[in-house]
């Protein structure tokens, strides 16, 4: 298997870094790189999986804020595997939602 560039690595590791913000970076100015494009579209994944646990967590009465601690806590792992991919150069899907960031053709 080819060594992915120092550069695709740095785009894709600035996607998870900076959340939406890294998306929009590397959208716009390495949209032809596979590999950043690849793990932006992960990131992103992510971060709308963010949003939706703090929003919807909150509609729980009682067991809500342990709702989105726990869920909180498996994100931030999906967060560092995800930086941790990007940065050895690894073309894999998150565990749990990266299917879905599969799925985004941009």
């Amino acid at each position: 298997m080819a060594e992915t560039a120092g550069e695709s690595k740095l785009w894709a590791f600035v996607a998870y870094l900076l959340g939406i913000i890294g998306f929009l970076i590397v959208l716009l100015a390495a949209k032809k790189d596979r590999f950043a494009m690849y793990h932006a579209t992960q990131s992103l994944v992510l971060f709308i999986s963010g949003v939706i646990v703090h929003f919807g967590s909150m509609f729980i009465p009682f067991l809500g804020m342990f709702i989105r601690w726990i869920l909180g806590i498996v994100l931030l792992v999906l967060w560092i595997i995800g930086m941790i991919n990007a940065l050895m150069g690894r073309h894999m899907p998150l565990p749990l939602i990266g299917g879905f960031g599969e799925k985004i053709k941009l």
